[in-house]
């Protein structure tokens, strides 16, 4: 966790919803000057109602859906933004009293005392690839329901297994006709409706998202797929959440923010079990986890050293390990700008 230590003349603190925002601005006597719920569309009465103080001020926000904008303004206004980590900040959801208004003063006094635990600012510019990138990732699970569903009716009716994937097209030909009831497969029939759909879609998007890599460091796409099971998407689905992978100091913390390791809670010597398992970025576990499972598809090495792990901890814990290794992987090939070997790897695991 980092906090925010600089000091500032004047601290904006703010707590953002989608139609209003609570502005708090306090001095460092601890005066409220401002204290003021205002509308987010109209960014010039923020302008305006902090305008006294920009010469040294620095906006804090909490991390919700709705910061970009304002990020964006402080960043075309030269107005020092910072944003405060969702989880972390639990200062601000404590006590019994709990409004916009307690809110915004308490946000105002963390980044003041320093205690404002940071979270990164992602620079506007790969924001809008960043977000189609994740909302492929999200239409690829929602087909998988589909799948699932078809998976799960053939069960109901105790019949013989699909032979075939159904992640393809023709393999999907006479699904429905399969089923006795008509109702049943008018159910079916939906479901594979709703698969070419999203087919399709997805497809059309990794396209785009292709066409479009304009400013993407194309050696480091390179040396990411020299990972086997790395291809294109998962190359650059970790290069557009990490961004950049020097604002991690360690492999340890880019490790735990890719949700690569378990938190542990500990008092007076005693492991009282894990805490805060969800302090992380989702997309780069999935994307991790992804890699180590195609990496198994690729490599014998890979599947005996999983198959090793699975004795002591069983398959899933095997498969997190596996992505662990690769992730610590991926920091060092892009710290480093070198390739992946592979002997290297295992050598560096002790692992024939």
């Amino acid at each position: 966790m980092r906090f925010y230590t600089n000091s500032h003349q004047y601290v904006c603190g703010i707590d953002l919803h989608t139609q209003q925002m609570y502005v708090c601005i306090l001095d460092q006597q601890d005066n409220c000057l401002i204290h003021e719920n205002i509308s987010t569309k109209r960014p010039e009465r923020f302008l305006a109602l902090i305008e006294p103080f920009r010469h040294d001020l620095v906006v804090a926000c909490e991390c919700t859906f709705s910061w970009y904008w304002l990020a964006d303004l402080c960043l075309s206004e030269g107005i020092e933004f910072i944003l405060g980590h969702a989880y972390y900040m639990g200062a601000i959801h404590g006590g019994k009293v709990k409004n916009d208004k307690l809110d915004s003063l308490k946000i105002a006094k963390l980044a003041k005392g320093g205690n404002f635990p940071l979270a990164y600012v992602y620079p506007p510019h790969w924001r809008p690839l960043r977000d189609l990138l994740r909302r492929r990732h999200h239409l690829v699970h929602l087909r998988s329901e589909f799948t699932a569903h078809i998976q799960i009716v053939n069960h109901q009716f105790n019949l013989p297994s699909f032979t075939k994937k159904l992640d393809r097209a023709n393999n999907r030909m006479d699904v429905a006709e399969r089923f006795p009831d008509h109702t049943t497969q008018r159910n079916i029939i939906a479901d594979l409706h709703m698969l070419d759909v999203f087919e399709a879609e997805i497809k059309q998007i990794e396209h785009y998202i292709l066409r479009n890599l304009k400013g993407v460091d194309r050696r480091l796409l390179f040396r990411l797929k020299t990972v086997e099971g790395i291809g294109d998407i998962l190359a650059l689905t970790l290069m557009l959440e990490i961004q950049d992978i020097r604002r991690f100091d360690s492999v340890q913390q880019f490790c735990s923010y890719g949700r690569l390791v378990k938190g542990q809670k500990e008092s007076a010597g005693k492991t009282a079990g894990k805490c805060n398992p969800k302090i992380g970025n989702r997309y780069l576990k999935w994307a991790m986890s992804e890699a180590a499972i195609l990496f198994m598809r690729r490599s014998d090495t890979a599947k005996r050293y999983v198959e090793k792990q699975s004795r002591k901890h069983g398959k899933a814990k095997a498969i997190s390990i596996l992505a662990h290794k690769l992730g610590r992987a991926v920091y060092h090939i892009w710290l480093r700008e070198d390739s992946f070997d592979e002997d290297f790897f295992w050598r560096q695991l002790n692992f024939k």
